[in-house]
């Protein structure tokens, strides 16, 4: 019971702040981006990309990792919401993984270069994976503090190990 109760603190902790985070991206910074000139846009998203790059792939792992920890640790409710709330982390991964950072690397180039006629095609692609991944962050927290406002994480039958599944009557 411990164990997972550690285990919910971490998710809730590693889901809050990714969700923060992408949320303070998508309230502040793509604003602000959509209200200054292109070359400066492009070469602070550039350097923001460089730092951004291994604290958000290390909160959504944390996240990812400590939610479906809990789901193996619980049964019932819990497990349920726990599996969502590590599926959702997921997706945000992947959807940055696959989505944004292909497009960060563009404007990687465009910063030292110039932008492409069709740049905002591009811009406009990145922003609507951004709202994705944002929307997936927050609905893992969500789940995890739903989780936790109807009794928190409760374990297993047999602990942490489960028991074997019965194929028969």
């Amino acid at each position: 019971m411990r164990r997972a109760r550690i285990v919910l603190g971490l998710a809730l902790l590693s889901t809050g702040a990714l969700a923060g985070a992408f949320g303070y991206g998508a309230a502040n910074l793509v604003p602000t981006f959509d209200a200054v000139p292109l070359d400066l846009r492009l070469s602070f998203h550039a350097r923001l990309m460089q730092r951004n790059g291994i604290t958000m792939q290390a909160a959504m792992a944390v996240s990812a990792l400590s939610c479906l920890t809990l789901a193996a640790l619980t049964c019932g409710r819990t497990r349920q919401l726990a599996s969502g709330a590590g599926l959702l982390a997921i997706a945000s991964f992947l959807i940055t993984r696959l989505g944004n950072v292909p497009i960060n690397g563009r404007i990687k180039q465009w910063a030292v270069t110039s932008a492409p006629a069709d740049h905002a095609e591009f811009l406009a692609r990145w922003e609507a994976f951004n709202q994705a991944r944002t929307a997936t962050a927050f609905a893992a927290f969500g789940l995890l503090i739903l989780l936790t406002l109807h009794g928190g994480a409760r374990p297993a039958p047999d602990g942490p190990a489960r028991a074997p599944l019965r194929t028969g009557a």
